[in-house]
């Protein structure tokens, strides 16, 4: 069927946020490399082409760029496009105009004017304002023939264009982010009064496409395997792999010593008992633990834990390759969009394809998970990094008992913001154990022990966040906490709240 919205992507961290915005108004969009020949795109006949964001500069030689003849090809089809950020500096610059280094470069929240009423700004008019999230080095100096601006800056530069006539537009904002709070009315508007893009696509349509493209994928005798981290993403992967090609999907998750306060045991429960999932629990404790003894760099943290993974998964695959007689096809890695930045993804799932041919990854999850009766407990847990405790623990995860002590704090914590009925409103909670000793008092007596901080967030999409606002009610929940539950651990530890209103 016809692709309606197809993004090109130049790298920007906010890309596939893109797609999701576009598909949460119920239209489908698709994202493939900014770099794609002209054929892949043509091929996927769309009616609507967005160019993304991305680091890069125009002016630098290596910058990406969209293939030669799409410019023509978007104007004599009829195709609109959408270039937003880098990919306004793209259209500008491919189309004869010219992008500078801006005299002032504008991040974070900037408020911009309307000066020319247009679709794309839906009903507002001339001399309307509004805040957008800006993040920018370049700008637009000159327009090339046929684009007018449309909105600029509170500093002057450019922050909207067109060339109706030829259907380019132009935002050097970044419409997806929930820091533009107009960001989803900009997108509604271009798509459905600029395009005429009909809404009518709904994410039941994701489950039964990518079951078929699962089932085209894998061979009738191919087996896969499943790298299940006790989050949501990948949990959510194996469960659409696994109702495509039910039990040649063979699950590991690995127990690294890292985890959460009973986490093996319940996410197992889980994959057993409400899923149905075929999982191997390797318990790899010693393993990781005695890699990790001595190292308090927290980038050195991620490449040893990166490391023992995949010499755990490739130990698994070989194994398992004996039982079969035959090598698995494929890797399944389910992730968040942050997570593919946060982990270098290139890098390291070219590393994985080492031990197994082909990766398959699953980007958008969550209400996929909902029409696969993932339960709604799991689906809802807050996000947990990639290396586990071991980043929560600024410093050596092996001395101080300090794994132990994180687990206990975190437990209580999480604990007391569901009984507070806060858990939904936030995104991410957790408790960090800190380098540093503060004087305290237990009983009769002074005593002289480590730091634990708490943090809580809001967020949307994971790629921009703000703290979350304990109100009083919760801080006296929280002091309650601190005298009757910290007593308990096996030594006091002063416990910092990190809020606004701390």
């Amino acid at each position: 069927r016809e692709i309606l919205v197809l993004i090109l992507d130049f790298g920007s961290q906010y890309t596939h946020l893109i797609t999701r915005r576009i598909r949460s108004l119920s239209v489908f969009s698709l994202c493939i490399s900014g770099t794609s020949p002209l054929s892949s795109i043509t091929s996927l006949n769309p009616k609507v082409v967005i160019l993304s964001g991305g680091p890069h500069s125009v002016h630098a030689d290596d910058s990406p760029s969209f293939a030669d003849g799409f410019a023509e090809w978007a104007q004599s089809n009829g195709v609109f496009v959408l270039g937003i950020c880098y990919g306004l500096h793209l259209l500008v610059q491919r189309l004869g105009g010219e992008v500078r280094v801006g005299e002032k470069q504008e991040y974070g929240r900037m408020e911009i004017e309307v000066e020319k009423s247009c679709g794309i700004f839906g009903g507002k008019k001339v001399g309307d304002r509004q805040v957008v999230w800006m993040s920018h080095r370049d700008e637009a100096a000159t327009l090339p023939n046929g684009f007018e601006v449309v909105a600029r800056s509170q500093q002057g530069a450019v922050a909207a264009v067109e060339d109706k006539d030829r259907r380019f537009y132009g935002l050097q904002y970044h419409p997806e982010v929930t820091h533009s709070p107009e960001g989803m009315e900009t997108l509604r508007s271009f798509l459905f009064e600029v395009c005429g893009v009909n809404a009518g696509w709904k994410m039941e349509d994701v489950m039964d496409e990518d079951i078929k493209v699962i089932n085209n994928m894998v061979g009738s005798d191919d087996h896969v395997i499943c790298a299940l981290s006790g989050g949501v993403d990948s949990t959510v992967a194996a469960t659409l792999v696994h109702r495509a090609i039910g039990d040649r999907l063979h699950c590991i998750f690995v127990d690294n010593g890292l985890l959460r306060y009973k986490e093996r045991e319940r996410v197992m429960e889980t994959f057993e008992r409400d899923l149905h999932l075929p999982v191997t629990c390797v318990d790899a404790t010693e393993q990781f633990l005695s890699k990790l003894k001595g190292v308090v760099d927290p980038e050195l943290k991620r490449k040893i834990i990166g490391k023992e993974f995949i010499c755990v998964f490739g130990a698994f695959a070989k194994e398992l390759e004996n039982n079969l007689g035959k090598k698995p096809a494929f890797l399944v890695q389910g992730t968040l969009y942050p997570d593919v930045i946060e982990s270098c993804p290139h890098q390291e799932l070219e590393e994985l394809t080492l031990t197994q041919s082909k990766v398959i990854i699953m980007l958008e999850v969550r209400q996929l998970g909902r029409i696969l009766t993932v339960p709604y407990s799991f689906l809802n847990r807050h996000p947990f990094p990639g290396p586990g405790l071991a980043v929560r623990v600024l410093g050596d995860v092996t001395e101080d008992n300090a794994l132990d002590t994180l687990r206990q704090v975190d437990e209580i914590f999480i604990q007391s913001i569901k009984d507070a009925g806060i858990y939904d409103s936030i995104w991410q909670a957790f408790a960090v154990f800190l380098p540093v000793k503060s004087v305290g008092v237990q009983g009769d007596q002074r005593t002289h022990s480590h730091v634990v901080a708490l943090r809580a967030v809001t967020s949307q999409d994971g790629m921009t966040a703000d703290w979350y606002v304990f109100i009083a009610l919760h801080c006296f929940a929280l002091r309650d906490w601190c005298n009757v539950y910290v007593p308990h651990l096996s030594q006091l530890y002063t416990v910092t709240s990190i809020c606004s209103n701390a």
